[in-house]
């Protein structure tokens, strides 16, 4: 950090731009009888511990990025597999807080501001296990200089290679003190890397091995699922609930348990499996219907250790369904559940205030297009009349536009494979069509399918079903208003308002529907994946699933990070992978972009 130090205090005690820092500029002498020369790196060192400082955005010249680079060796950790690389960047990410916690504890006065006193920010992830450009593993070149005086380095002479070593990089942002250069100097340069050397000192390998075992086990479970008859997995003594206002488990809870029936091992784990199919759960108010729901919904992502719900597993292409008052709707074939409309053709259905019930509808046809599996639905956010109808209702009302789900639940999963999992609370009508039902009575679960069943014979509950439906959707997408670009403007807009909206070009995407997305760092990352969807497309027609698959593969090669922009100030720099469904879901939910019914 000698350089970095000799960098920030050749500013001027006022500055706010911290040029010469981000510049790295320095002079190098060669070890042969070469002239010296300049070169430029803001990568600075502490021992063979790595610092690259860089601008965040031109509105924050005083809060830089750092990644902050230690090699796998100084942790005495192997390099991680494919399969628990996530995990163990995970583990390290929670490990890390504590030492950032420890500097900031000792900047912060509550009568100031952040500017003034100085703090580093931090990436504090929930419970999920998730691809971030906060945390992960990568090849980083070695140091191969030693410091002289001021800015002048000297190359090594030893005849030794210094190939790039697997580091763990951990990228944090510092706010450097409104005109306290020497606590900025302090802060980046004796502080910041003291705390890291705390942390490798005192790293827990035993934790991180722990961390990847869990990986493994999730992933094996994952694996299992997706070749046997169930759709989801929770494990005997997870802890579902959570603490008020937080996504922490809450204290002194009910364990899950298993009904007797439905509990099956899985790699050495006891549990219970939902089965594929049609699924109800039931129960009173306050019984922890919806936080079952919740937790299965959860289980689409792996939770780290201590969450509670570690071994909660659900199939991962799951999408989380409820009405969407006014989302726009660009040529969805809603036929299956709006058999007619005013004027309008439901199989090439368009509007920019969407019913409850034909938003519903849209959600449903556009998830199962994304190759959903496995549709959650809860009673409460959804719209009444699109879930039921019931025998009176039909009776009384002979032109009904609405074939409720309840009428198309069955055929989804018998011809389509895909299956739901509901909660009700004030409906009957499902429990004629469920393969099973589950009553939720404080937090425990029990299988009340014989007695539910036995109501419904006892009432002659038997639906006539329509026929079939089409369920393809025949779209295309077209380039001309798929676009960054404001129109006529020469300047691109991108913005992702803490109020659910992401903004773009002329878009206002409203993004509250999209239940599945876990936080804001992922809303940052769809907004960033859609420009670069809509700036690297250079055809008139999108293929635009394609797109999206070339666009994970990428990602997926060099890590979320080269999403990223400074240009946008708005933008978050943290950055969470969202799944393919919600960056799906994103597109569709555009108002402005020019899709059109394509041709058989």
């Amino acid at each position: 950090m000698k350089r970095l130090k000799s960098k920030l205090l050749s500013m001027k005690s006022d500055t706010t731009t911290y040029s010469a820092m981000y510049e790295g500029s320095m002079t190098v002498i060669p070890a042969s009888s070469m002239p010296p020369y300049i070169d430029y790196s803001s990568t600075y060192y502490n021992q063979n511990i790595g610092f690259d400082i860089s601008v965040t955005h031109k509105l924050a010249q005083d809060k830089p990025t750092v990644v902050i680079s230690i090699p796998c060796a100084t942790l005495g950790i192997d390099i991680p597999d494919k399969s628990t690389e996530s995990a163990e960047a995970d583990f390290c990410l929670r490990a890390i807080k504590k030492y950032i916690d420890e500097l900031n504890a000792e900047l912060y006065n509550r009568s100031r501001p952040d500017n003034e006193n100085g703090r580093y920010y931090l990436c504090v992830p929930g419970g999920e296990i998730i691809k971030r450009n906060t945390a992960y593993f990568t090849l980083c070149p070695q140091k191969d200089y030693t410091n002289g005086s001021g800015d002048t380095v000297y190359l090594l002479d030893d005849e030794e290679s210094r190939p790039p070593l697997m580091c763990l990089c951990i990228r944090i942002q510092v706010q450097l003190p409104k005109k306290k250069l020497r606590k900025a100097v302090q802060m980046l340069c004796r502080d910041l890397p003291d705390a890291i050397d705390r942390f490798v000192l005192d790293f827990d390998i035993e934790g991180l091995k722990k961390a990847a075992e869990l990986a493994k086990k999730q992933s094996a479970i994952r694996e299992w699922l997706k070749n046997s008859n169930y759709c989801a997995f929770l494990a005997n003594g997870s802890i579902l609930p959570r603490a008020k206002g937080t996504d922490l488990p809450m204290l002194n809870a009910i364990p899950f348990r298993s009904t007797p029936d439905d509990e099956i091992e899985i790699c050495g784990v006891r549990g219970m499996g939902i089965k594929k199919g049609v699924t109800v759960i039931t129960g009173g108010g306050y019984s922890g219907k919806s936080t079952l729901l919740n937790a299965i919904s959860s289980g689409i992502y792996d939770h780290a250790i201590g969450d509670g719900r570690e071994l909660c597993i659900t199939d991962e292409s799951a999408v989380t369904i409820s009405a969407e008052d006014g989302r726009s709707v660009k040529h969805v074939n809603v036929s299956p559940f709006i058999k007619w409309l005013p004027g309008g053709d439901t199989s090439d259905f368009s509007t920019d205030h969407a019913s409850g019930s034909t938003s519903q509808a849209a959600n449903i046809m556009e998830a199962v297009d994304c190759n959903a599996k496995l549709l959650l639905i809860d009673e409460d956010k959804s719209a009444t009349n699109f879930m039921i109808c019931d025998r009176m209702m039909k009776a009384l009302i002979e032109k009904e536009p609405i074939t409720p789900f309840t009428d198309r639940v069955n055929e989804l999963y018998k011809i389509h494979g895909v299956s739901t999992i509901l909660v009700i609370g004030g409906s009957g009508e499902y429990l004629s069509v469920a393969d099973k039902i589950y009553m939720m009575e404080d937090y425990l679960i029990r299988d009340v399918t014989d007695m539910a069943k036995a109501i419904c014979d006892s009432q002659g509950m038997i639906t006539e079903l329509p026929p079939p439906a089409s369920w393809i959707q025949k779209r295309t997408l077209y380039s001309d208003r798929f676009s960054a670009y404001p129109e006529g403007s020469g300047t691109e807009k991108l913005e992702v308002s803490d109020m659910g909206f992401v903004i773009i070009g002329d878009e206002k995407i409203d993004v509250r529907g999209l239940h599945d997305v876990v936080s804001t760092r992922q809303l940052d990352a769809l907004g960033f994946m859609l420009r670069y969807l809509e700036a690297s497309n250079n055809e008139r027609k999108l293929e635009i699933k394609k797109k999206i698959d070339d666009l994970y593969r990428q990602i997926d090669e060099e890590g979320i990070d080269f999403l990223y922009s400074s240009f946008f100030t708005t933008c978050g720099r943290f950055l969470d992978l969202p799944r393919k469904q919600e960056l799906m879901a994103l597109i569709d939910r555009m108002r402005k972009i020019n899709i059109v019914k394509s041709g058989d």
